[in-house]
């Protein structure tokens, strides 16, 4: 027996104990989160594009040793969050942007100039400030259109299946990648940016791809049984996402972007969630719930 085929019979007897893995996954990163809620008021770090903060952004193709310059700073103002990044163009350096939260415009001024690593000359920075409020209303009304987002999706697919309780797998899967990406997200300590929501709206999208794929094989499709179904959907959805994963670390590793490595990121941790709450979680249960429903129909 080949190791295709060992894979395939330990996936076709044991379906349940991985889908309750799945679940067990759900449930420890909804603990993260609740954890993280406890202790600090919020479920994911935020970074200052939503928590609201001071941008600088100083223009210069001179390297600068971020590092040392973030430690500078922080040894200076030990009660400011602050992150440091590169923008470049055509592989040259154009500017380093540094973003703080909880000090002044002043303070952080007068930390830079202190630094002696980079200099603020005059018509060569701009300084921008963006107020707690405007970070966390835009952050309330995201979650608000992901919320909405869920609920539109879940009607869809109610109308396409005609079934609610399919629908609710396919809601559950979508959830569970949400949650289990953002956890993931807060234990390696990213801070969340406003592209970083951009690639958890681009993660819903595309979980909801390949959970409706399965869906639509296994309950469309009459021939074979619901096992051999599945595997037919997931031989099309994983070549979709083995795909779509050596797209996205290509780009993360060779993007020099930190804006575009986040987005990345993000979505590198999210297909890898997908995977496992599509191809185990969505198709145990949905596997479950036809072969329990034709065994009720035959009695």
């Amino acid at each position: 027996m080949g190791i295709k085929s060992t894979l395939l019979n330990i996936y076709d007897k044991q379906y349940k104990s991985l889908m309750i893995l799945t679940i067990v996954l759900l449930i420890l990163a909804i603990g993260v989160l609740a954890s993280n809620y406890v202790r600090t008021g919020e479920f994911v770090q935020k970074g200052v594009s939503l928590k609201g903060g001071i941008t600088l952004t100083v223009y210069t193709s001179q390297e600068i040793n971020i590092d040392a310059l973030r430690e500078n700073l922080l040894a200076q103002l030990p009660k400011a969050d602050i992150e440091i990044r590169r923008l470049t163009e055509a592989g040259k350096l154009k500017s380093i942007i540094i973003e703080a939260s909880d000090t002044e415009e002043d303070q952080l001024k007068q930390a830079v100039t202190n630094s002696g690593i980079i200099q603020l000359v005059e018509d060569e920075y701009t300084i921008e400030s963006m107020g707690s409020t405007l970070g966390n209303t835009f952050f309330q009304q995201t979650i608000i259109a992901i919320i909405i987002a869920f609920l539109a999706m879940g009607i869809v697919v109610l109308i396409t299946f005609r079934s609610l309780v399919p629908s609710l797998f396919v809601i559950l899967a979508a959830t569970s990648d949400i949650l289990c990406t953002l956890a993931t997200v807060s234990l390696l300590g990213m801070k969340l940016t406003t592209a970083g929501v951009a690639a958890f709206l681009m993660l819903i999208g595309y979980s909801v791809d390949t959970d409706i794929l399965l869906t639509t094989k296994v309950l469309r499709r009459k021939e074979g049984t619901v096992f051999h179904r599945i595997i037919g959907a997931m031989k099309t959805g994983m070549t979709m996402s083995i795909t779509s994963f050596i797209a996205v670390t290509v780009a993360y590793v060779f993007t020099s972007s930190d804006v575009i490595k986040q987005i990345m990121a993000i979505i590198l941790i999210g297909l890898f969630f997908d995977m496992l709450n599509t191809w185990i979680q969505n198709t145990g249960i949905l596997r479950w719930y036809l072969e329990k429903k034709e065994k009720r129909r035959h009695e």
